[in-house]
């Protein structure tokens, strides 16, 4: 199948896994705090305010092919919006786990890579 025919709400489903698999290894690779706090922490990055924020980061480098996947994926209607988030955040961090989503089926690890470098610079 054409990774270009994934529905955005599927490829954002992976991506959200992707973005916490990135985050949860950048904590334990950054510290020797109990699962219990690199669970807080990690929560703390990998929920729609944050990635919110972090997407704002990379939207001006983003080629237009994987602006594209973003703007798929912030259109998308989810079923449902958490009540303590924003709808526009929710939908921010939705483009960006379709841009992570696509990025990891496309092989790009590198630019992943890349992109979670200058989301995650101070």
């Amino acid at each position: 199948m054409n990774i270009n025919s994934y529905n955005s709400l599927t490829l954002a489903f992976l991506g959200d896994a992707v973005y916490s698999l990135m985050v949860r290894e950048r904590l334990v690779k950054s510290s020797s705090l109990p699962a219990g706090k690199l669970h807080k922490l990690s929560a703390d990055s990998v929920n729609a305010l944050a990635q919110s924020e972090a997407v704002k980061k990379i939207l001006p480098l983003l080629t237009e092919e994987e602006n594209d996947v973003f703007r798929r994926g912030r259109n998308a209607h989810p079923h449902h919006t958490p009540k303590n988030q924003s709808g526009g955040d929710y939908h921010y961090a939705t483009g960006l786990e379709a841009l992570f989503g696509w990025l990891y089926l496309e092989g790009k690890t590198d630019r992943l890579n890349e992109l979670f470098e200058i989301i995650n610079e101070e």
